[in-house]
């Protein structure tokens, strides 16, 4: 019979003096110059604390913060007196945000939307968010001219405004075959939707006559550059095609040659009649033992 799983917070939300929580780090003083912590104080500000903080029991009535240090420094700069919290059942500071996924572009273009449907204006955003009420409206409007497969392939991909602004003077078609590109490459960059953009024929874009404007490439400087993107495209899908079978057998070649290595007779032979060859072995088997290192750390 499977025991049953510990529960590692008590169940019920609590209100705590902050007085009584001890925080188990210091917050550097840059820390509050960035951008994050300047939209947390303005969100506690306008909606106030939406996440508890994560405190542990010590002795006494006393309790040791062990996840929301920057929101207890935005209550505290508010002059709050107290906050909810989640109790842990001990202090270890391996809390769930160590594996919390960031909101990606689209989806907080959703969440903008969504509030606004519920009633929220822009503006109470724009002071929740620490923005311009330019930046809401400009975010809200994120998907438009964006095609639904697109939008779709790139829900949950780290993409930039900046990239959305490239992908929206393309059409349809293209934008897809640049947002797989992205994807394929796992590169969501600005610098790459504009080398992708500048890649495009003019029967692809919106607005071919603003292309050399963009780029600032010639017309046959546009048709070199896109021969030679088209090149390297087929080549990386003709490496993306083999590349699970190319690493099978360089894994099985580099285990039998380290067995083989292994054997100090071999080895020594090796070294005196064929010292090329066992250099290359050496670098064969360096290289399936590098490429699993970086496997397991990924």
């Amino acid at each position: 019979m499977q025991e049953a799983v510990k529960v590692a917070f008590e169940q019920q939300v609590v209100m705590i003096p902050l007085a009584k929580i001890l925080p188990s780090r210091v917050l550097a003083p840059e820390i509050k110059e960035r951008v994050k912590y300047k939209r947390i104080v303005a969100s506690v500000l306008q909606l106030g604390l939406i996440e508890p903080l994560v405190v542990s029991r010590q002795q006494g009535d006393s309790y040791l913060l062990l996840d929301g240090h920057i929101r207890f420094e935005a209550l505290r700069e508010q002059h709050e007196t107290e906050a909810r919290c989640i109790v842990a059942e001990d202090d270890e500071a391996f809390t769930y945000n160590k594996r919390v996924n960031r909101l990606a572009t689209i989806q907080e273009h959703y969440m903008i939307v969504r509030a606004l449907a519920r009633g929220v204006s822009q503006e109470k955003l724009a002071r929740a968010l620490d923005v311009d009420v330019k930046v809401i409206h400009a975010r809200r409007q994120l998907l438009a001219g964006i095609s639904d497969e697109v939008a779709d392939l790139l829900k949950d991909k780290p993409v930039g405004h900046t990239a959305f602004r490239k992908l929206r003077k393309m059409k349809p078609l293209r934008q897809l075959e640049v947002a797989e590109l992205m994807v394929s490459a796992n590169n969501f960059t600005a610098s790459y939707a504009k080398a992708l953009l500048a890649t495009s024929k003019p029967s692809d874009l919106h607005r071919p006559d603003l292309l050399k404007k963009v780029t600032g490439l010639s017309t046959e400087q546009m048709a070199r550059l896109e021969r030679e993107m088209a090149s390297v495209g087929e080549d990386y899908k003709e490496l993306e095609a083999s590349y699970g079978d190319d690493m099978l057998v360089l894994v099985v070649a580099a285990g039998f040659l380290e067995r083989l290595l292994s054997r100090p007779e071999i080895e020594k032979f090796l070294e005196g009649r064929h010292p090329e060859l066992l250099e290359n072995f050496r670098a064969i088997v360096l290289a399936a033992s590098l490429d699993q290192t970086a496997a397991a750390a990924a």
